[in-house]
Protein backbone atom coordinates (compact mmCIF):
# COMPACT_ATOMS: atom_id res chain seq x y z
CA UNK A 1 0.00 0.00 0.00
CA UNK A 2 1.20 3.36 -1.20
CA UNK A 3 -0.95 6.25 0.97
CA UNK A 4 0.23 9.68 -0.12
CA UNK A 5 -1.25 12.62 2.87
CA UNK A 6 -1.38 16.26 1.63
CA UNK A 7 -2.90 19.49 2.18
CA UNK A 8 -1.84 22.94 3.66
CA UNK A 9 0.66 23.63 6.06
CA UNK A 10 -0.35 23.34 8.93
CA UNK A 11 -3.11 20.91 8.46
CA UNK A 12 -1.64 18.16 9.99
CA UNK A 13 0.09 16.10 7.27
CA UNK A 14 3.65 15.39 8.89
CA UNK A 15 2.18 14.21 12.14
CA UNK A 16 -0.55 11.82 10.53
CA UNK A 17 1.95 10.66 8.20
CA UNK A 18 4.56 10.26 10.83
CA UNK A 19 1.73 8.12 13.01
CA UNK A 20 0.04 6.62 10.29
CA UNK A 21 3.74 5.37 8.61
CA UNK A 22 4.55 3.68 12.68
CA UNK A 23 0.93 2.02 13.14
CA UNK A 24 1.54 0.14 9.88
CA UNK A 25 5.17 -0.35 9.70
CA UNK A 26 5.78 1.46 6.33
CA UNK A 27 8.61 4.63 6.06
CA UNK A 28 7.66 7.69 6.18
CA UNK A 29 8.91 10.03 3.11
CA UNK A 30 8.59 13.77 3.60
CA UNK A 31 8.12 15.78 0.56
CA UNK A 32 10.11 18.57 2.13
CA UNK A 33 13.19 16.06 2.30
CA UNK A 34 13.05 15.57 -1.29
CA UNK A 35 12.33 19.50 -1.94
CA UNK A 36 14.78 21.25 0.47
CA UNK A 37 18.74 20.70 0.29
CA UNK A 38 19.59 20.66 4.14
CA UNK A 39 20.85 23.82 5.74
CA UNK A 40 21.08 25.97 8.72
CA UNK A 41 18.61 27.34 9.17
CA UNK A 42 16.44 25.36 6.58
CA UNK A 43 14.01 25.79 3.79
CA UNK A 44 16.91 28.28 2.27
CA UNK A 45 18.27 26.56 -1.01
CA UNK A 46 15.77 23.90 -3.23
CA UNK A 47 16.91 20.75 -4.89
CA UNK A 48 17.17 21.26 -8.82
CA UNK A 49 14.03 19.68 -10.06
CA UNK A 50 15.47 16.45 -11.85
CA UNK A 51 17.52 15.45 -9.01
CA UNK A 52 14.41 16.12 -6.39
CA UNK A 53 12.40 14.04 -8.68
CA UNK A 54 15.33 10.82 -9.12
CA UNK A 55 15.93 11.10 -5.51
CA UNK A 56 12.13 10.68 -4.47
CA UNK A 57 11.61 7.83 -7.09
CA UNK A 58 15.11 6.11 -5.99
CA UNK A 59 13.45 6.14 -2.31
CA UNK A 60 10.04 5.37 -3.12
CA UNK A 61 11.27 2.44 -5.21
CA UNK A 62 13.08 0.54 -2.35
CA UNK A 63 9.89 -0.57 -0.54
CA UNK A 64 6.79 -1.94 -1.51
CA UNK A 65 4.84 -0.21 0.60
CA UNK A 66 5.04 3.79 2.41
CA UNK A 67 3.40 6.99 3.44
CA UNK A 68 4.50 10.13 1.48
CA UNK A 69 3.49 13.53 2.87
CA UNK A 70 3.58 16.90 1.54
CA UNK A 71 2.87 18.99 -1.69
CA UNK A 72 4.29 17.66 -4.41
CA UNK A 73 2.07 19.75 -6.71
CA UNK A 74 4.59 21.58 -8.66
CA UNK A 75 7.62 18.58 -9.09
CA UNK A 76 5.86 15.38 -8.07
CA UNK A 77 3.98 14.32 -11.84
CA UNK A 78 6.41 11.42 -11.71
CA UNK A 79 5.20 9.80 -8.85
CA UNK A 80 1.32 10.13 -9.15
CA UNK A 81 0.38 7.10 -10.38
CA UNK A 82 2.32 4.61 -7.73
CA UNK A 83 -0.12 6.05 -5.33
CA UNK A 84 -3.05 3.12 -3.87
CA UNK A 85 -4.22 6.20 -2.17
CA UNK A 86 -4.10 9.57 -1.61
CA UNK A 87 -5.35 11.97 1.80
CA UNK A 88 -6.08 15.29 1.44
CA UNK A 89 -6.48 16.97 4.93
CA UNK A 90 -8.31 20.36 5.22
CA UNK A 91 -8.01 23.09 8.29
CA UNK A 92 -9.91 25.92 8.80
CA UNK A 93 -7.73 29.09 7.94
CA UNK A 94 -7.43 29.88 12.15
CA UNK A 95 -6.34 26.70 13.31
CA UNK A 96 -3.55 26.13 10.43
CA UNK A 97 -2.22 29.72 11.14
CA UNK A 98 -2.48 29.22 15.07
CA UNK A 99 -0.28 25.98 14.41
CA UNK A 100 2.26 27.69 11.85
CA UNK A 101 2.88 30.35 14.65
CA UNK A 102 3.65 27.58 17.22
CA UNK A 103 5.36 25.86 15.05
CA UNK A 104 7.87 28.60 14.18
CA UNK A 105 8.43 29.54 17.91
CA UNK A 106 9.31 25.52 18.58
CA UNK A 107 11.50 25.48 15.78
CA UNK A 108 13.55 28.38 15.93
CA UNK A 109 13.16 29.69 20.02
CA UNK A 110 14.32 32.99 20.79
CA UNK A 111 15.27 33.56 17.66
CA UNK A 112 12.27 33.93 15.62
CA UNK A 113 12.50 37.35 16.93
CA UNK A 114 15.49 38.41 15.33
CA UNK A 115 16.31 39.55 11.64
CA UNK A 116 16.81 37.53 9.74
CA UNK A 117 14.86 34.52 11.26
CA UNK A 118 12.10 37.01 12.18
CA UNK A 119 11.48 37.90 8.36
CA UNK A 120 12.01 34.57 7.02
CA UNK A 121 8.78 33.38 9.60
CA UNK A 122 6.76 36.43 8.77
CA UNK A 123 7.67 36.06 5.14
CA UNK A 124 6.16 32.32 5.38
CA UNK A 125 3.55 32.79 7.65
CA UNK A 126 1.96 35.45 4.89
CA UNK A 127 2.74 32.97 2.55
CA UNK A 128 0.14 29.76 4.51
CA UNK A 129 -2.49 32.58 5.47
CA UNK A 130 -2.93 32.65 1.24
CA UNK A 131 -4.00 28.94 0.67
CA UNK A 132 -7.89 29.76 1.24
CA UNK A 133 -7.78 32.45 -1.40
CA UNK A 134 -9.97 32.11 -4.30
CA UNK A 135 -7.91 32.26 -7.50
CA UNK A 136 -9.52 35.72 -8.72
CA UNK A 137 -7.63 37.17 -5.63
CA UNK A 138 -4.27 36.79 -7.99
CA UNK A 139 -2.90 34.49 -5.51
CA UNK A 140 -0.52 32.32 -7.75
CA UNK A 141 0.85 30.12 -4.84
CA UNK A 142 -0.08 26.60 -3.13
CA UNK A 143 -3.97 26.88 -2.51
CA UNK A 144 -6.80 24.73 -1.90
CA UNK A 145 -8.36 25.68 -5.46
CA UNK A 146 -5.38 24.32 -6.73
CA UNK A 147 -4.59 20.98 -4.42
CA UNK A 148 -8.68 20.20 -5.69
CA UNK A 149 -7.81 21.14 -9.39
CA UNK A 150 -4.64 18.52 -8.90
CA UNK A 151 -6.34 16.28 -7.16
CA UNK A 152 -8.87 15.39 -10.79
CA UNK A 153 -5.41 14.43 -11.88
CA UNK A 154 -5.17 11.31 -9.46
CA UNK A 155 -6.02 7.94 -10.85
CA UNK A 156 -6.04 6.60 -6.97
CA UNK A 157 -8.57 6.67 -4.72
CA UNK A 158 -8.88 10.29 -2.53
CA UNK A 159 -9.99 10.29 0.88
CA UNK A 160 -10.98 14.15 1.94
CA UNK A 161 -10.45 14.70 5.71
CA UNK A 162 -11.94 18.06 6.29
CA UNK A 163 -12.14 19.60 9.90
CA UNK A 164 -10.80 19.39 13.18
CA UNK A 165 -9.86 15.55 14.22
CA UNK A 166 -7.60 14.56 16.36
CA UNK A 167 -4.78 12.16 15.05
CA UNK A 168 -6.76 9.30 16.04
CA UNK A 169 -10.12 10.33 14.68
CA UNK A 170 -7.98 10.65 11.54
CA UNK A 171 -6.09 7.07 11.84
CA UNK A 172 -9.60 5.61 12.27
CA UNK A 173 -11.34 6.90 9.04
CA UNK A 174 -8.02 5.95 7.09
CA UNK A 175 -8.54 2.39 8.49
CA UNK A 176 -11.76 2.17 8.09
CA UNK A 177 -11.51 2.78 4.05
CA UNK A 178 -9.10 0.81 4.03
CA UNK A 179 -11.26 -1.61 5.72
CA UNK A 180 -13.70 -1.50 3.34
CA UNK A 181 -11.36 -1.79 0.38
CA UNK A 182 -10.08 -5.31 1.63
Amino acid sequence: MKIYIFGASGSGVTTLGQTLSKQLAYPYYDADDFYWIKTDPPFEQKVPFLERQKNAIEALCQHKNWVFGGSIVSWGDIIYDQFNLAVFLYVPTQIRMNRLQQREIDRYGPKVNNEPTKSKSTAFLEWASHYDDPPESGWMGRSLFLHRQWMTKLSCPILDISGEQTVDQRLQIIADHLALRT
